[in-house]
């Protein structure tokens, strides 16, 4: 059964009150995920690859979708689906913990070198996403890339701290999890 948080409201006749039932951020998390195309039903589509644990992760890649206009773009994948280490497997554990990738999908790319990660994913995602193409010449003049990259690391070093983690979610199995643990209580 879903986890459910409970609240009295008033009603509009006055005194009495009702007990209302919200679903719980990580309720909405795993609606969310589980919304979100997949690779296996969406071939040739860029893989978007996300910390499925994260609930301010789950935000942005939420807000990707809505971004993925026609919905023809992208698809997306947990890190901790297992698909990801069979599909992907030059990306590491610790490499997918420090930040997203999105790998391209398109059928006649296949290398590693094609998997952007971090501030590079999000530029490479201007130039794909017809809804960001306004903000792609800010995010590609000369010297932004290094910015980018840092103002990125800082904000996923400490995503958990941001919004959270869903406690639903698989346990990582690695030391890939320990990075933001550890550094979670580092400035």
């Amino acid at each position: 059964m879903a986890n459910l948080a409970t609240h009295d409201q008033k009603s509009h006749t006055g005194n009495s009150s009702v007990e209302v039932q919200e679903p719980k951020t990580e309720d909405r998390a795993a609606a969310k995920l589980a919304d979100f195309p997949d690779p296996d039903s969406h071939p040739g589509r860029d893989v978007v690859i996300f910390d499925g644990q994260c609930n301010f992760c789950i935000g942005q890649v939420s807000n990707l979708r809505r971004l993925d206009r026609l919905g023809r773009r992208l698809s997306f994948l947990s890190l901790h689906d297992p698909r990801v280490g069979e599909r992907y497997p030059e990306l590491t554990q610790d490499d997918l913990m420090r930040q997203m990738y999105v790998v391209d999908g398109r059928p006649e790319v296949d290398t590693p070198a094609d998997a952007h990660g971090g501030g590079d994913a999000i530029r490479y995602l201007s130039r794909r996403l017809p809804l960001l193409w306004p903000v792609m010449p800010l995010l590609h003049l000369p010297g932004t890339a290094g910015l980018i990259r840092w103002a990125y690391k800082q904000v996923a070093k400490r995503r958990y701290q941001i919004a959270g983690k869903r406690s639903d979610g698989p346990v990582c199995d690695s030391d890939g999890c320990a990075i933001h643990f550890d550094q979670s209580t580092k400035k």
